[in-house]
């Protein structure tokens, strides 16, 4: 399994990249969200790191190994949630992901099935089904600020708690130690008690929310 990359850029296709590492040239496929920032902050020849999805594309002759690109592990981590909703495969999810992150679980968490319908390949009925299944789901991908390319940061330790994982993550987000730490403070004082990391991220976003409103 291919996890990671690191190499210099050869090639900037549509949505994909040639990389060259140790002699070899691999294609990366890259959602035009992620890939929009590259086009802008990596020029050809320059060093890359990318987080990678390793998928097999089954046929009935071949089996072929393709390779997804990330600047980091909560894009990719919301590209496997992303194709968790039936229908969406690896490809499917490439092509629609071409509006940053954030905006698109923020239309997940708001329900907004008008503004999901307009990515690539997702009707009406495609985007009910993703806020059926994913609504109250992404409230750390809606915390995503906008980053640079930056080298990956390992992902968070098993044993952490609740609180300690949240704000690693909030961290991985670009939010600063104290930030994050007063996100969580005014979270816990309406959630006290949250049953996981993914309930405690979804109660800063709502916090966020209110705090706007």
């Amino acid at each position: 399994m291919i996890v990671g990359i690191c190499g210099k850029i050869v090639q900037k296709n549509v949505n994909s990249l040639v990389i060259e590492s140790h002699g070899l040239l691999y294609e990366v496929f890259v959602p035009a969200s992620v890939m929009s920032r590259l086009r802008s902050s990596a020029p050809d020849g320059s060093e890359l790191n990318l987080i990678t999805y390793h998928f097999h594309h089954v046929e009935p002759s071949r089996s072929t190994p393709v390779l997804f690109g990330f600047l980091n592990e909560i894009e990719k981590e919301f590209f496997q949630v992303f194709i968790t909703v039936s229908g969406i495969g690896p490809r499917a999810a490439l092509r629609a992901l071409n509006q940053p992150i954030p905006c698109i679980a923020r239309a997940i968490d708001s329900g907004d099935v008008n503004f999901l319908k307009t990515l690539p390949g997702i009707g009406q009925q495609r985007a009910k089904e993703i806020v059926a299944k994913l609504q109250n789901k992404v409230g750390k991908f809606c915390l995503m600020q906008e980053p640079g390319v930056r080298t990956a940061v390992p992902p968070t330790s098993a044993g952490a708690d609740i609180e300690e994982e949240a704000a690693e993550i909030l961290c991985r987000l670009e939010y600063k130690k104290a930030e994050a730490a007063a996100m969580i403070k005014k979270a816990l004082e309406r959630l006290p008690s949250p049953g996981s990391t993914e309930e405690l991220l979804n109660e800063v976003y709502k916090q966020t929310q209110s705090v706007k409103s």
